[in-house]
């Protein structure tokens, strides 16, 4: 097969997509100079073309020159040249051709009125050229218009309308759907950012506060017990590791292309057993139940229901002087509800923090169409508690109770 040859392009359309109004309107006039010198020997009935006729030509598409800045002013005053060329006798041919442009530019920029009127008044001074100047008034022979001259005319009047509004309706669906796409890909940031936000709070605070929590114990014992102070080392070492790790992993969904899929699994109720355990070397002692059976639920539920898990074991331990915390998984038909309290009564420290855990797991609650709920439980103590429903395809499918 050959190679496909582009569409041809008139010059002036070129130029104007170019940006080169000053181009634009040299071809313009070459194209009506050149085009009406050749069509006027078939036009025997017209005025010969003298120095005013191609002044004329000339005229109009220099005032193209001004469509951008002033387009209603040059649609009206080119065709104002043009009604003063045809009122002149001067031949017909391509002399419509600025007006042409004139209007497409004026109906694109929003100047509908001045287009239409400016098109209504050439038409106008078309039909008293034609009906009105009684015989020897006209410099034309055969002023009268014949038939196939009015109806051309209006034909041309017509297509040049229905163009100019079809480009118009074109620009607009173009321009309506671009601003739809921008909105569409800010929101998606935005969403991204807020989604990566909330991992990023979630990973870091539940490790620094484990970090912190050990850092204190391993400070007290260093001297009086330096194996358990060795051991408390030892779980920063792997909860920092641990939280590197998971940060990279977050990070990773920035990686370009060629970049490496990350290794350690994705959190989910999998890992609750990990959680547990690193609650467990900073003196919390988790206790976790569960009721019903496990439904497919989803990376995404999954990946929400243990980070609520997460951060409220960390407020357990930034907030609260238990030492006890229990944690409830129950599945029904409907999804899982989460459940995590411990008995309280709350600690001192950074009781009063900014509350963007809390925060974060609303968020993450809402976006699977669920709700978390936080508060004292009437005991002293505290619970957090959180719906979060499984997709209907999932429920229908899945092995639920």
């Amino acid at each position: 097969m050959g190679e496909s040859r582009p569409l041809w392009v008139p010059p002036w359309v070129r130029a104007a997509k170019a940006g080169w109004p000053v181009a634009g309107a040299a071809v313009v006039a070459v194209a009506q100079v050149v085009g009406t010198t050749a069509a006027q020997r078939h036009q025997g009935g017209r005025v010969p073309l003298d120095g005013w006729g191609y002044l004329l030509l000339v005229l109009g598409p220099a005032l193209l020159v001004l469509r951008r800045r002033w387009p209603a002013a040059t649609v009206v005053a080119v065709a104002a040249v043009t009604a003063g060329y045809l009122w002149a006798g001067y031949p017909y041919g391509p002399g419509f051709l600025a007006m042409v442009v004139a209007f497409f530019v004026a109906v694109r920029h929003g100047h509908r009125r001045a287009a239409w009127l400016s098109a209504g008044g050439f038409y106008l001074v078309h039909l008293l050229t034609g009906y009105v100047p009684p015989d020897g008034w006209s410099r034309a022979p055969e002023h009268a218009v014949r038939g196939w001259q009015e109806l051309g005319v209006t034909a041309w009047l017509l297509l040049v309308f229905a163009g100019a509004e079809l480009a118009r309706f074109r620009q607009e669906r173009i321009a309506a759907v671009r601003a739809a796409e921008e909105e569409a890909r800010a929101r998606r940031h935005d969403e991204e950012r807020l989604r990566m936000a909330r991992e990023l709070h979630d990973i870091l605070a539940h490790s620094i506060s484990l970090i912190h929590v050990q850092a204190g114990v391993a400070l007290e014992l260093l001297d009086a017990r330096p194996e358990q102070a060795r051991e408390a080392l030892t779980t920063i070492k792997a909860t920092s590791k641990e939280a590197l790790g998971e940060v990279r992993q977050v990070l990773g969904t920035l990686r370009g292309p060629g970049a490496s899929a990350p290794r350690a699994p994705a959190p989910g109720l999998a890992r609750l057993d990990e959680l547990v355990e690193q609650a467990g070397h900073a003196g919390l002692v988790v206790t976790v139940e569960r009721r019903g059976r496990a439904a497919k639920a989803g990376a995404g539920l999954e990946l929400a229901a243990f980070r609520i898990v997460q951060e409220a074991l960390t407020n357990v331990l930034r907030h609260s002087t238990a030492r006890t915390a229990t944690v409830e998984l129950a599945w029904d038909r409907g999804g899982l509800a989460v459940t995590v309290a411990d008995p309280g009564p709350a600690g001192g420290g950074d009781a009063g923090g900014s509350g963007n855990g809390l925060t974060g797991m609303r968020e993450r609650a809402a976006a699977l169409g669920g709700s978390v709920e936080a508060g004292p439980d009437g005991a002293g103590g505290w619970r957090v508690r959180a719906r979060l429903p499984v997709p209907a395809a999932t429920t229908e499918n899945g092995d639920t109770t």
